[in-house]
């Protein structure tokens, strides 16, 4: 941990590791830094020096307190709390510290809890609520000024040896000989890596990483800063380009993103999503940085050399808790053959890894690929461009998939991908004369796409996403429950079932997926953005808002973030602060919506009026369910509900959030509102 850093020390009894670990995701999920020292062999001058060091150094001490506390009267959790005590005691009575936890009914007079403890506030935690109300207030401690970091620095932890146990029938002197040397802190690509040796090794860095197989006391430690990932986890880092022609990047992009659709159907496995990985191409960073950032135990980078007809390809794989390259081989090809040889990989990659780590997990490799480098290029290039809804961008997106499936008919993702791109013009941009043809046409692409590759889970979630916005919400669910089942680990699945399951009522399922599409995709404004609908639509403002921001410093192009963000600051009376922010770019239809009802809202009827009449010059009937929004916001009823009753009938996409748009809470009591909502076939 550096100098300063804002950390939480979880402390737990090892009967309580279970919960300690659920609070521990929750935290980290946040973007709170833990120390969860999740060894099993604890205990030695090592560990103690090291735990000393972290609760001197850390910002909040979090005991986990149970009944399984109370019974013993011995263990290492105990030398914690007497440490993290002491410690109390020479800080300031107004500065936080303790943060004790209840995981059970534990009374707070129970004799076996310090004294100290029992003068803070304890937090129970028995419900899901309770807990995201605890991570919340945990990050409010770390942000306040007057809950400072630590200005002294952790001691050195001691060196770390590889926690990769001698291959099978390896004499142990070949093993010694055969330890992988130290990582240097920046990206080098090294000469030699992939094929079944990959994932072998992933498998063992990530499952000895956790489960302590092989391992000692200090081995099993977690790396200075209380780093401690996933079980189970890997980041693909983008393949770096080395041919020095930027048209070449396809090469090096495809071949990742193969390892990566590959690894994500395994269950179990928590990969990183591709936003996040590639959120690091072309960047000169620490792997020790990536890997905290993606919260992974194991990372693979890799690069590729295009000369003339000839493709090397270099790949080395990382253990990210203790720095050691585990291995690295190099591949050389026929250029006309790289893309088979991506599919290969992928799939012997999987396959080490499922009989290596995962014994006898369920994985399916998602199909749906292509083998032309061109028809790959122009899916990438589409599919950057999700998320702006904007005339011209979502022509272009359309035009880069139209390019992928003319050179290649049989692309299921590129299908999939149009679809989506469709779906949002009909919703974004047609008129409403045109809304049955460009849903028609967004559902045969998506049922395209399932025909090519039934296996495809991003397509069922296609599929969704169009029934969704046809009105067939109990379709839309029993697609998205398959696309789950398929490709679960998919943080574009569980962006899409986060939405289709909060248009349906079922919001704390939404904000369950939306917050693991977070986890694995924690560097991608879209991702966000899906977690601060998800909190918008549970009334959480503060913590919405607090998502819409980062997503806008994520991608500051998404089209929709300030109208959602301007929403929360509205139903939190806000107004000013509502203004502001759907004052921002880029600017849409749905900026003037929000401008509307806020400037109303404030008294300023007449600028309210022009906005408008801003949205019927520019989109007339299509805005259809808008109108509805903003005269229920408005407190006119009856022209809501005429307007809601028109978008009824013109198939406006809208009405899809008919349960869950905040704007039209004034209108729900009225008959033809219930009328509308029952005929929508909402599942129950």
């Amino acid at each position: 941990m550096s100098t300063g850093s804002k950390t939480v020390f979880l402390s737990y009894a090892s009967q309580d590791a279970e919960p300690a670990r659920r609070i521990c995701n929750a935290l980290r999920a946040a973007g709170v830094e833990v120390w969860f020292d999740q060894s099993e062999l604890r205990g030695g001058d090592a560990w103690d020096a090291s735990i000393r060091g972290q609760i001197k150094s850390c910002t909040l001490f979090v005991p986990l307190i149970s009944h399984s506390t109370h019974a013993r009267e011995e263990g290492y959790f105990r030398l914690e709390w007497k440490l993290a005590v002491d410690r109390s005691h020479l800080m300031s009575a107004a500065r936080t510290f303790l943060l004790p936890v209840v995981v059970d009914d534990t009374p707070e007079d129970d004799p076996g809890i310090p004294d100290r403890f029992r003068e803070v506030q304890w937090t129970r935690l028995h419900t899901p609520e309770a807990l995201d109300a605890f991570v919340q207030r945990v990050r409010r401690l770390l942000a306040d000024e007057s809950v400072p970091a630590s200005t002294a620095a952790a001691p050195r932890s001691p060196a770390f040896r590889s926690t990769m146990t001698p291959a099978a029938g390896m004499p142990p002197g070949e093993a010694a000989a055969a330890a992988p040397a130290p990582a240097k802190a920046r990206r080098a690509w090294a000469a030699p890596a992939l094929g079944l040796a990959l994932l072998v090794a992933v498998g063992a860095v990530v499952f000895q990483a956790r489960s302590g197989v092989g391992t000692s006391s200090a081995t099993a430690e977690p790396i200075a800063g209380g780093f401690s990932p996933p079980a189970h986890s890997v980041a693909v880092l983008p393949f770096v380009n080395m041919s020095g022609d930027p048209k070449q990047d396809y090469f090096s992009d495809g071949l990742s993103e193969e390892l990566l659709n590959s690894l994500v159907t395994v269950r179990d496995l928590q990969v990183a999503a591709r936003t996040s990985s590639f959120y690091f191409k072309g960047k000169d960073v620490d792997l020790a940085e990536v890997a905290r950032k993606l919260n992974v135990g194991a990372v693979l980078e890799g690069s590729v050399r295009k000369d003339g007809n000839h493709v090397r390809i270099t790949a080395q794989l990382i253990n990210a808790v203790t720095g050691f390259h585990l291995w690295s081989q190099t591949y050389d090809r026929d250029l006309k053959n790289v893309l088979a040889l991506q599919s290969e990989i992928a799939t012997a990659v999987t396959g080490a890894l499922q009989s290596t780590l995962m014994a006898g997990a369920a994985s399916t490799t998602e199909t749906g690929g292509t083998t032309d480098p061109q028809a790959f290029d122009a899916f990438l290039r589409g599919e950057r461009l999700a998320g702006r809804l904007e005339k011209a961008n979502i022509e272009a997106r359309i035009a880069a998939f139209d390019e992928a499936l003319k050179r290649d008919p049989a692309f299921a993702k590129a299908y999939a991908g149009k679809a989506n791109a469709v779906q949002d013009y009909a919703g974004y941009i047609a008129r409403p004369e045109e809304y049955t043809r460009y849903n028609d046409e967004a559902r045969v692409l998506a049922r395209k796409a399932i025909a090519l590759a039934p296996n495809l889970g991003r397509a069922h979630a296609s599929l969704a996403r169009m029934l969704a916005f046809d009105f067939d919400l109990r379709g839309a669910q029993a697609e998205i429950d398959r696309a789950l089942a398929l490709s679960g680990g998919d943080e574009y699945v569980l962006r899409v079932s986060a939405s289709v399951m909060g248009y349906g009522g079922r919001l704390d399922a939404a904000l369950t997926n939306a917050r693991s599409a977070v986890v694995l995709d924690p560097l991608s404004g879209r991702a966000h953005f899906g977690l601060g609908i998800a909190l918008l639509y549970k009334n959480r403002y503060t913590e919405a808002i607090e998502s819409f921001d980062r997503a806008r410093s994520l991608e500051p192009d998404l089209s929709l973030v300030n109208y959602f963000s301007g929403q929360a600051y509205w139903r939190m009376s806000d107004m000013d602060k509502a203004e502001s922010v759907c004052r921002l770019p880029p600017q849409n239809m749905f900026n003037h919506v929000c401008l509307a009802i806020v400037l109303h809202q404030k008294g300023q009827l007449a600028d309210a009026q022009a906005e408008m009449q801003t949205i019927q010059r520019m989109n007339g009937d299509s805005a259809a369910f808008q109108y509805a929004e903003i005269y229920a916001a408005w407190g006119d009823r009856a022209k809501a509900i005429e307007w809601l009753d028109k978008a009824y009938r013109l198939h406006d996409s809208g009405l899809a959030t008919l349960k869950v748009s905040p704007f039209l809470a004034s209108i729900k009591d009225e008959p033809r509102f219930k009328e509308i909502e029952r005929l929508l076939n909402f599942p129950d």
